[in-house]
């Protein structure tokens, strides 16, 4: 009742029901797109797992999804790619396309802010697939775990398509 009252019951960013934390993150592709090694991301600081590990997706659809319950920790100010911590502590970066940064930030945008609470699925961004063709270096998007010591396990899915907030690409269990 007193939900209704102060409005509280509406779906949106703050009214999230966030999940126990359980210890296990099953995160579901942002993208549609087809799911590839980041062997195949042609830049180092992403194949070389510099900030991370995990996978990349060359995209087939336009709109990041939440791929799992979490706090978005950061958007950057030019929308090409943001974090996420999960329920059980996992630090997500999505990264949209390579050199995107250089586009400052045309093409894309944001439908969430830094402390937002997101569900699995909800619409984090939009893009102009096209126009990254354009004007960066690829529009391969690389999903990096950045905090991975606090991973005890990690199953990576690679060379299947994906449907963005439906199909599982990695299963991460925390220490």
């Amino acid at each position: 009742m007193l939900k209704k009252l102060f409005g509280f019951d509406k779906k949106g960013k703050s009214a999230v029901n966030m999940p126990e934390a359980t210890g296990k993150d099953v995160l579901m592709s942002p993208i549609t797109g087809d799911i590839v090694s980041l062997s195949e991301v042609p830049d180092p600081t992403f194949s070389q797992k510099m900030l991370g590990d995990g996978v990349a997706v060359k995209p087939k659809g336009t709109t990041v999804v939440a791929p799992t319950y979490g706090e978005i920790i950061q958007v950057f100010p030019t929308k090409h790619a943001l974090g996420l911590k999960t329920v059980n502590g996992i630090e997500l970066l999505i990264h949209i396309g390579l050199e995107t940064v250089s586009m400052k930030g045309e093409g894309f945008q944001a439908f969430v802010k830094e402390g937002d609470k997101v569900a699995q699925g909800d619409k984090l961004i939009e893009f102009d697939i096209r126009l990254i063709e354009e004007k960066a270096t690829s529009t391969i998007t690389p999903i990096i775990i950045t905090n991975v010591d606090a991973v005890e396990s990690l199953v990576k899915e690679k060379n299947i398509s994906a449907v963005a907030g439906e199909t599982a690409i990695m299963t991460v269990v925390t220490k």
